[in-house]
């Protein structure tokens, strides 16, 4: 079991349990797993039990703890071989590594089946020809007790055969159905028959047409934990309630081990949607440009908007495990991200909104100059770069302002400003095309300013610029959150709230030239404007594409004070 995160970790309830179940004897390792349907890519919700599953398996290690990957492959009507591989990269991406211990629900089919064969010869499985609105029907509600199927007290002979006829494909899809004989009184709806296979004459991506039943979430899922040998099976709090089922086929079943079911709270973050189907509505209904999209809430857009790995564990060690259902606040991501990426990150110059600045003192046309900036001050190991700068330049539209109002701090006619890096400049005239638009800014410069400034002068900013013949064109996507209200699960249509502003593309944006061998996967702070990455999927050696991973400050706070 490998990952880079082999440090201590914070304690938990859940970690508590392993502990003590390591020291007492109980077992001599761990083995948990984590197990996602492969019918959609994964999301936030689900680093948080990627890095809680393999965590505790990282921090065990010397005891030969293990976390396996498993994929509960039961439903081939969702699932898809893209989901699968999908799965096994994010999970990869964030630092974890399953070594051997890769499954599939669908390896023990054969096993499974025989396990339904013996609950119907001990009289405890029977197969039912209701169909699934008379099921729901005679199941009862959470104050009226549920009534027994006429077909519950069928013979064992005829329920082995009728199930074996459905194996072979005698029947429709819904026309019957295997259930557990459990109570159809008791209070909890779980253990009210619930169907454990059904009808589904459907290709699976793996067992492709050998079979055309397949066994439910609930049936599976106990059982794959046994074979395996799991003895933490780890899932989220929605499942207490099925653990009285998860403990009943366990207990009625010859398996060769009992894991134990703990539950713990999922993650629920502002201004986001973590449900699986909506997530899907999103893709389908082309709101957002695929699954890795980076307005979406996926690993894989996460990855592809920028976020590094590391903040996203160190997110998910800082929000902790519990059992109290509650709200996280999608701000203290962004706060881990920013932390993460002001430690890391290359500092480049971007001009997103360029106009030209010419300066007409400079010595000559062909004169230029290095101007030495600084990689990242908040490590001085990784050095400075040069920039070229021979007199003409180009800077934010939004730094220059004719008749600017008081207290703007930046270019104006008459003022003086310092070019980040280089030399103090005024500006003494405006260009202007016929329709009255600023096209270029004339300057002078003091060759007496490089790197200090002048005595008895107060230069009150420092503006950013690119070099005007030696830039990089670009288009840079600007991400925002992408949805407006702080709980989007509880509005009646998250169409309603659907930030139309999370991004805005911006063409003929101007960079540095250094930033021409910037490579998918590298963060890069674009100074006074953001964080920033390229993206892996749109830019091309001919079309190169910027996203911003995160801005430099929260600006939502500000939005919601307002």
């Amino acid at each position: 079991m490998s990952g880079n995160n082999s440090k201590p970790h914070q304690n938990d309830f859940i970690r508590e349990i392993v502990k003590d179940d390591l020291s007492s004897g109980k077992h001599t390792s761990s083995v948990t797993r984590f197990p996602p349907e492969p019918n959609g890519y994964l999301h936030l919700g689900h680093a948080k039990s990627i890095c809680l599953n393999f965590g505790i398996a990282n921090e065990n290690i010397e005891s030969g703890s293990r976390c396996h990957l498993r994929f509960d492959d039961t439903n081939p009507s969702k699932e898809e071989n893209e989901y699968v591989e999908s799965i096994k990269e994010d999970v990869k991406w964030l630092g974890f590594d399953w070594g051997e211990h890769l499954y599939f629900a669908s390896d023990n089919f054969d096993q499974l089946y025989q396990w339904a064969c013996y609950l119907i010869e001990n009289g405890n499985a029977y197969v039912d020809d209701l169909n699934a609105e008379e099921i729901r029907e005679y199941r009862g509600t959470l104050t009226s007790p549920g009534k027994n199927s006429p077909f519950r007290s069928r013979s064992i002979e005829e329920n082995i055969d009728l199930f074996e006829r459905m194996k072979k494909g005698d029947f429709n899809d819904g026309e019957k159905v295997l259930r557990a004989k459990i109570n159809m009184s008791d209070p909890n709806m779980n253990l009210r028959d619930p169907v454990i296979y059904r009808i589904m004459k459907t290709h699976h991506h793996r067992t492709e047409d050998k079979w055309v039943i397949y066994p439910s979430y609930d049936f599976a899922h106990g059982q794959c934990d046994s074979i395996e040998g799991i003895t933490h099976s780890i899932c989220t709090l929605e499942f207490e309630q099925h653990r009285p089922l998860y403990e009943w086929f366990i207990n009625n079943l010859p398996v060769p081990c009992k894991p134990r079911q703990i539950e713990f709270s999922k993650l629920q973050p502002t201004y986001t949607l973590l449900s699986k189907r909506k997530l899907i509505e999103m893709v389908n209904d082309n709101y957002v440009d695929g699954w890795d999209d980076p307005r979406m809430a996926t690993i894989s857009g996460l990855r592809r908007r920028g976020y590094p790995p590391e903040a996203i564990k160190t997110f998910c060690k800082s929000i902790g495990v519990t059992k109290f259902s509650g709200i996280t606040d999608i701000a203290l991501l962004e706060h881990t991200v920013r932390e993460h990426l002001n430690e890391c990150a290359l500092r480049k110059m971007a001009v997103l909104d360029p106009i030209k600045l010419t300066i007409t003192n400079w010595p000559e046309k062909d004169h230029s100059e290095s101007m030495h900036a600084v990689n990242n001050p908040e490590d001085i190991n990784l050095g400075k770069r040069e920039i070229p700068f021979n007199g003409v330049v180009y800077i934010e539209s939004d730094d220059f302002m004719e008749d600017p109002p008081k207290k703007y701090y930046r270019l104006s006619p008459g003022s003086e400003v310092r070019l980040r890096y280089s030399y103090c400049i005024r500006c003494h005239e405006v260009i202007k095309d016929d329709e009255g638009n600023i096209i270029e800014v004339l300057c002078t410069y003091d060759p007496d300013t490089l790197g200090k400034n002048p005595e008895g002068r107060k230069v009150r900013a420092a503006i950013h610029w690119v070099p005007h013949n030696e830039s990089i064109n670009a288009e840079v996507r600007l991400y925002d959150r992408t949805f407006t209200v702080e709980d989007p699960s509880t509005e009646k249509d998250w169409k309603d709230c659907f930030n139309k502003n999370a991004l805005s593309i911006l063409t003929d944006c101007k960079l540095e030239p250094s930033l021409i061998s910037a490579k998918v996967g590298e963060n890069f702070q674009f100074e006074r404007k953001g964080y920033f990455c390229l993206d892996s999927k749109d830019s091309t050696k001919d079309k190169i594409i910027f996203n911003r991973t995160i801005a430099l400050r929260d600006t939502w706070a500000k939005i919601n004070k307002s």
